[in-house]
């Protein structure tokens, strides 16, 4: 996305449903209820919506979910593929339409039912995808056994420790543990616990990997000169990106010269190429966390460290409020809830509105980031 999208559009409202393991309601009425209440938060009435974008993997599509809510005539809607990576591209697309004036008004949204659902790769009826089938066949079954083995080489090759994952565990959840709709709402972590977890996939414990969730988030994007007079503070999309790098291989980035190099590094050229500002004037970072050694390898990609850097970033309470990039401050994936990264972009908006259970003080400028591994996007928020 070009500058001429720069600041050009706003998140004018935010809703969510309760977090749970395991909630009574189906992911439709999930999906309506996150819609509604942001564009409650708004002030913006659901028949002037005309724009719709979520995630290819979204079982909820725009048709029903038009209907449901009220909405007037759609001219816009979109879906993006790859999971969690699809995250932040659902309101970059969004940006984009009401920009060049296709839409006036657009609602973003993933609605899951994962806590209690099936896994997306315990189908056997369905025929494996290409990248799936020169991985699963060897034993890397589940994500959480791909980024393992990318979390080993990157432990290899830079010295990256198990401490290093905890500070990243740790900070996502001294967050969570500051905010009341977080799954792990006063579940304080200590490094006992972590050190001694079970496996889920070595060298990744319990701990390392994100929770599974139901649940929904949506956002709702206008027109810079609308959202001013909306019922919150704008928060103005300054920049947006997606990233699929040469010769991707997903997850495992099998074919690539170096595969810690991620799309991350792909995104971030674009991002910052359009900015105002650089990785040093981001005051909150909310980074796809998916697994602990997603956030080292995202923030090498997104310049905030040199290539090698990112867990030595992580020490001395770096992540921490008052450190040199306060993290995922609802609680992220790994605390708060896993709802493939829409809560990072809602986190955001707290707090850059000022709002923020655990609020980084004076907060201007924050960085959300879709799933690292797969192709991603990203965004530039500003108050």
């Amino acid at each position: 996305m070009g500058a001429t999208l720069k600041d050009a559009t706003a998140i004018a409202g935010i809703g969510q449903t309760p977090f749970a393991k395991r909630l009574p309601e189906s992911e439709k009425t999930l999906a309506c209820r996150a819609i509604l209440a942001a564009l409650d938060d708004a002030g913006i009435a659901p028949s002037e919506v005309d724009a719709f974008a979520s995630y290819t993997m979204e079982e909820t599509d725009e048709v029903e979910v038009a209907k449901a809510i009220g909405a007037g005539d759609v001219t816009f809607f979109s879906k993006v593929g790859y999971g969690g990576g699809g995250s932040c591209a659902t309101v970059a697309h969004l940006a984009a339409a009401i920009a060049t004036g296709q839409a006036s008004v657009g609602v973003a949204w993933r609605s899951r039912k994962r806590g209690s659902g099936p896994r997306p790769w315990t189908n056997t009826r369905v025929q494996l995808p290409t990248p799936a089938q020169w991985t699963r066949p060897y034993g890397l079954l589940r994500p959480a056994d791909e980024i393992g083995m990318l979390a080993r080489r990157y432990m290899h090759e830079y010295g990256a420790t198990r401490d290093h994952f905890f500070n990243v565990a740790l900070a996502c959840r001294n967050r969570a543990n500051q905010n009341p709709a977080a799954m792990m709402y006063e579940r304080p972590l200590t490094r006992e616990m972590y050190m001694t977890a079970r496996w889920i996939s070595e060298p990744l414990c319990l701990f390392d990997n994100c929770l599974e969730t139901d649940g929904a988030l949506a956002c709702v994007v206008v027109s810079a000169q609308r959202a001013r007079d909306c019922r919150r503070r704008p928060v103005y999309v300054h920049s947006t990106a997606q990233g699929l790098p040469a010769q991707h291989h997903g997850m495992v980035n099998y074919w690539n010269d170096d595969p810690l190099t991620g799309p991350a590094w792909t995104a971030a050229r674009r991002l910052w190429k359009s900015a105002d500002f650089g990785p040093q004037d981001v005051d909150v970072a909310q980074i796809y966390d998916a697994f602990t050694p997603l956030i080292p390898l995202s923030l090498e990609g997104y310049g905030f460290c040199a290539r090698g850097e990112g867990a030595a970033f992580t020490e001395g309470g770096a992540l921490e409020i008052g450190g040199r990039l306060p993290l995922n401050t609802g609680g992220g994936g790994l605390s708060e809830a896993y709802v493939h990264g829409f809560n990072l972009i809602t986190e955001g908006v707290r707090q850059l509105r000022g709002t923020g259970t655990a609020q980084v003080p004076g907060a201007a400028t924050c960085l959300v980031t879709a799933g690292e591994g797969v192709p991603t996007s990203a965004l530039l928020l500003r108050n």
